[in-house]
């Protein structure tokens, strides 16, 4: 009985817990409006945000987040994390909201499917993903940081890019793009690569064959997958631009927007697979034939040196791909008139 009753406790403190940050946030996201209204009234300079705005930024993402809680997409913590960083990205730009939701939606999707297989050969494998507050904030701090400086720039609200007329925010839109496809790349490739691909992966600097699961693999099939993920964020991104930006006619060109959300995909899973081979440990655990990350003993050194985990990896391919990308595009011009 006393089980049962620790059980119903436990319960009602989760609920009660949930009831309490849903609360914060809810007062968190106000009190970003209430600011905004306060500087556009004093300054003059930033757009207010919009009742409606402020709604939608927060009842959209508690609702995305949970479900995915629902199904396992995320833990507590990866919950929480997933509010702060949804409400910052939907109040920004709606652009932003879909190429995250597109990321989000797809990666749940991609990790669960053939878990079976991928439990098999995945030493840490986790059912339904079961992401925390830590992949949440190496996958979505860069880009919120961004969302952030871009309402500082440019205020709430959605603008074509275009190098030529606001050259820092279409640089942050670039980056902040070129983050979420690097992220949906990576996944895409690690999720279909290691199902799909019929040749065993090879190591990205030595183009050796090395088990499948390996840090730092990559196969044909993985690359192809993760220019098509960062493709799709691409897309997400462009179709929402031509629903919402009203004077795209006298703009720079968005198509754009798909091939460098492709490009950013295929190069961040580059990078992510450079990172894993160098500066992450790979080894085979004799005794269950799987690849292992941590150094211990009987397992035999495949690739790589224990200085970051595929968190660190994931943090720092994101960083670089949304430094250098939208810099290469803004030489190209290829969002200017």
């Amino acid at each position: 009985m006393s089980d049962l009753e620790d059980s119903i406790c436990k319960k009602y403190i989760k609920m009660i817990s949930n009831i309490v940050i849903l609360s914060l946030v809810i007062c968190i996201s106000l009190g970003f409006w209430i600011m905004s209204m306060t500087a556009s009234t004093y300054y003059g300079i930033l757009r207010p945000i919009s009742p409606w705005r402020w709604l939608f930024s927060v009842v959209v993402p508690v609702l995305i987040v949970c479900k995915g809680f629902m199904k396992k997409s995320l833990d507590h913590s990866g919950a929480l994390g997933g509010l702060v960083v949804g409400f910052i990205l939907t109040i920004a730009n709606f652009s932003f909201f879909t190429s995250l939701l597109t990321f989000f939606v797809t990666s749940s999707k991609l990790t669960k499917w053939k878990g079976e297989t991928k439990k098999r050969l995945d030493s840490e494998y986790k059912e339904g993903g079961q992401r925390n507050w830590v992949q949440v904030f190496c996958n979505g701090a860069v880009p919120t940081e961004l969302a952030l400086l871009y309402m500082i720039e440019n205020g709430p609200g959605e603008i074509p890019i275009d190098f030529s007329k606001q050259h820092t925010a279409s640089w942050m839109c670039l980056s902040l793009l070129a983050a979420l496809a690097c992220s949906a790349g990576d996944t895409w490739a690690s999720e279909i690569g290691t199902v799909l691909s019929k040749s065993p992966p090879r190591l990205i600097t030595t183009w050796k064959k090395v088990p499948v699961g390996t840090n730092g693999g990559v196969t044909m099939v993985g690359l192809a997958s993760s220019l098509l993920g960062g493709t799709c964020v691409g897309i997400a991104y462009f179709l929402t631009q031509l629903v919402f930006v009203n004077d795209l006619d006298i703009s720079a060109p968005q198509w754009p927007v798909i091939a460098f959300g492709g490009l950013a995909g295929l190069l961040g899973s580059i990078v992510d697979s450079y990172l894993g081979a160098t500066m992450q440990f790979s080894g085979l655990d004799k005794s269950t034939g799987k690849v292992v990350n941590s150094p211990i003993s009987e397992v035999k050194h495949i690739a790589g040196k224990p200085i970051l985990d595929n968190n660190a990896v994931n943090l720092f391919s994101s960083i670089l791909i949304a430094l250098l990308l939208p810099t290469a595009a803004w030489k190209c011009e290829l969002f200017s008139l």
